[in-house]
């Protein structure tokens, strides 16, 4: 590597791994409201890798749930503590990806994915929070820390099993290489410009008509040229706010919208070709997340527009499928529903051989702070364009981060703090812990006292 980390101490080790369950009352306002999850409490199932290191470093970490969810994703990284205490933080530096092939290793917890579900969102909730170490040792934010790194260590992050009949790692290591060339002018650019965004703020399915069209016409004013909306609750409903915010932006202005998995194959189709006639940029997630040759049908159907997912999508290999069925024009990837930064390498990977564009699922809590990252890296020493690339923005929670992204004209500003933009403020997590924080044992005090 280019740039080692700061190395600890030679005794250096993990002595805590902490977790939190931090919940915010989104549901109330209805933010974050779509078909399929009418009231959703944005929530973080948080991780704090404590050592002895003189420098006092923590790795910050979290997977994003919807509110009880969170229970149970807690508990699962909580399973993973014995792998973590006592690791040497100076091998963890050197090779990250030891923790997540250690992790996914482990058979008994292996056996209830196998790298899916809770347990491999809790595997990328800890490997995130290494990377955030890892980054803060070498003072570089990650995405830097990433485009940097040369491209031999950078392939040995990645697992190639399950995928390497599509991708070798000798054709990564060249598609690496090869984003090298002109790495420095990208960054700079990168800088200087930001990453382009879209914003979903106006398009919550549980928003007013007038509210839609406020929202809609304020991204415009801030600089976004895309926007997206949730659909599929009421075609009805979706018909007159399609109008709406067609409306409200104009014919130039994409729009997006996103089912969330509401549909089977036919009807998917079938209410998009209805949908059509208001120009709908891509259909995102139309229906499920796991029926690779259904997208395909629904790709073939719908000529007219793109077909996005990516964000439920478990892991590497469905991926995979879905790019050699060519099932999607959109490639969506998630910070934190797979295994952590390694697997979203092999998945960036993936989509650069195939050559189709890559535009994360963002907004939750701090799902916006960490996929920049991604994409900047991307950007910078991997697919060396941000062309028909976009990063999902949405305004909620960013004030709960120490690093919160910075959105200008509709472009997210490169990060510059050292680490993965991953942690969260003190006094947040004070207040919104679930059950005994104080937002929540306040909210809860009227409760007790009705059955007192």
């Amino acid at each position: 590597m280019s740039d080692v980390p700061q190395q600890p101490a030679p005794g250096s080790r993990i002595t805590a791994v902490d977790t939190y369950d931090i919940r915010f009352p989104t549901s109330r306002e209805l933010d974050g409201s779509d078909a399929m999850n009418p009231d959703p409490d944005y929530s973080a199932a948080y991780v704090v890798l404590r050592t002895d290191a003189e420098d006092q470093l923590e790795g910050h970490g979290f997977t994003f749930t919807i509110g009880r969810g969170n229970d149970v994703q807690v508990a699962a990284i909580d399973a993973l503590r014995p792998q973590l205490l006592g690791r040497v933080v100076a091998e963890l530096c050197t090779d990250p990806g030891s923790v997540s092939r250690d992790l996914i290793a482990d058979s008994q917890l292996r056996w209830l994915g196998p790298e899916k579900g809770v347990m491999h969102m809790a595997i990328g909730a800890v490997v995130n929070a290494v990377w955030d170490l890892v980054a803060k040792r070498a003072r570089k934010p990650l995405w830097q820390f990433l485009a940097d790194a040369e491209p031999e260590w950078l392939v040995n992050q990645v697992d190639f099993r399950y995928i390497a009949d599509v991708l070798s790692r000798d054709r990564a290591l060249t598609l690496l290489q090869h984003g090298k060339k002109g790495a420095a002018e990208r960054a700079a650019t990168l800088r200087e410009r930001g990453y382009p965004g879209y914003t979903t703020s106006p398009g919550w399915l549980g928003y007013s008509d007038e509210k839609l069209t406020r929202l809609a016409k304020q991204a415009v004013a801030d600089g976004f040229t895309q926007i997206k909306l949730k659909v599929g609750a009421d075609q009805a409903d979706d018909i007159r706010r399609m109008r709406a915010a067609r409306a409200a932006v104009g014919p130039d202005i994409r729009i997006a919208v996103d089912a969330n998995q509401r549909w089977g194959v036919s009807e998917a189709v079938e209410w998009m070709e209805i949908l059509a006639a208001y120009d709908p940029y891509w259909i995102e997630e139309p229906t499920s997340p796991d029926d690779i040759l259904g997208h395909a049908q629904i790709r073939k159907a719908l000529r007219t527009m793109k077909v996005a997912t990516g964000e439920h999508v478990q892991n590497r290999i469905v991926f995979k499928q879905l790019l050699q069925a060519g099932a999607v024009d959109v490639l969506q990837i998630d910070a934190a529903r797979v295994g952590g930064v390694n697997e979203n390498l092999a998945i960036l990977l993936l989509a650069a051989h195939y050559g189709v564009p890559v535009c994360p699922h963002a907004g939750g809590v701090g799902l916006c702070e960490l996929v920049q990252h991604l994409s900047m890296f991307d950007f910078v020493a991997l697919s060396g364009t941000t062309e028909d690339r976009v990063i999902e923005y949405v305004d909620h929670l960013h004030e709960h981060f120490e690093d919160p992204v910075h959105v200008v004209g509709g472009h997210y500003a490169a990060p510059t703090a050292p680490g993965f933009s991953a942690a969260m403020r003190s006094e947040s997590i004070a207040t919104y812990r679930y059950p005994d924080g104080a937002f929540w044992a306040a909210d809860a005090a009227p409760q007790r006292a009705v059955s007192a």
